[in-house]
């Protein structure tokens, strides 16, 4: 009896794991944010990261996905999302355990700001972390907000998804059929230098308020357990969703900027 109990644990624990294995926004949308950024970062930035990654950066897009799971870097296994309290602010206290997005992005910001004392593959990794963790913390369904997950299984004009969650990981693809990441980059790449500017400023803890507060909508539009979702979500979101993947672009060309552009 107890193995049985033990085996039904671990399928649960297996089951979870694969639920928060979902990549946020998908390749497209990762591609995407990483193309904004590319559009912004300086030729002294360009030039220092190809000096690691001597190939067109879009590449390692989802490489955190792909590799979550080797043994090297398991430990990166449930960076990819995070929590907020209820005023859409940080809150570090249900994955202590585990980690997140944002501790992903400290680690980064402790390590980038000391590159010197890195060795190039240690320098390697963390842009990879950087690359894909900024597009995460942005993605609607990553920023866990009190109350209700985004893990229930439902319909979206007639195409069913295994959880909520899901959809967000697609809206990309969705929003944008048949374009490409250069395309949408271009597309929604249309803020002024003063409002790229007021994106980017700020700490981390600040664009975690500033992404939570609004992504916490999806769940007005669909409240928790919705089986068959409002068929106008795809339009619902479309201001949404090229806002946040515009505001990841701006904010990753920043960091890579503040790590590499001195």
């Amino acid at each position: 009896m107890r193995s049985i109990k033990r085996l039904f644990v671990a399928l649960i624990a297996i089951a979870i794991v694969g639920i928060e294995s979902a990549s946020a926004w998908g390749l497209l949308g990762h591609e995407v944010i990483i193309e904004i950024a590319k559009r912004h970062i300086t030729p002294k930035t360009k030039a220092k990261i190809a000096k690691y990654l001597p190939y067109d950066i879009t590449k390692d897009a989802v490489y955190m996905d792909i590799h979550r799971n080797d043994k090297e870097i398991a430990y990166t296994t449930a960076w990819h999302v995070y929590n907020l309290d209820h005023k859409y602010e940080y809150d570090m206290n249900p994955r202590l355990k585990i980690g997140d997005a944002i501790h992903a992005m400290k680690v980064v910001d402790h390590n980038l700001t000391k590159q010197e004392r890195l060795t190039d593959s240690a320098i390697v990794m963390n842009i990879r972390c950087l690359l894909h963790f900024t597009g995460d913390m942005h993605c609607p369904t990553h920023s866990y907000v009190p109350g209700p997950r985004c893990f229930w299984k439902c319909e979206l004009n007639g195409k069913k998804y295994p959880y909520f969650h899901a959809v967000y990981d697609y809206m990309p693809d969705l929003i944008h059929p048949n374009k490409s990441c250069v395309e949408i980059a271009a597309e929604i790449d249309n803020a002024s230098k003063s409002e790229i500017k007021r994106i980017q400023k700020g700490s981390l803890d600040e664009w975690v308020a500033d992404i939570g507060s609004r992504n916490a909508i999806i769940y007005k539009w669909n409240p928790h357990n919705t089986p068959v979702l409002d068929p106008n979500t795809v339009e619902l979101s479309r201001e949404l969703v090229n806002l946040e993947m515009r505001n990841a672009g701006y904010r990753l060309a920043y960091l890579l900027n503040k790590y590499f552009g001195k």
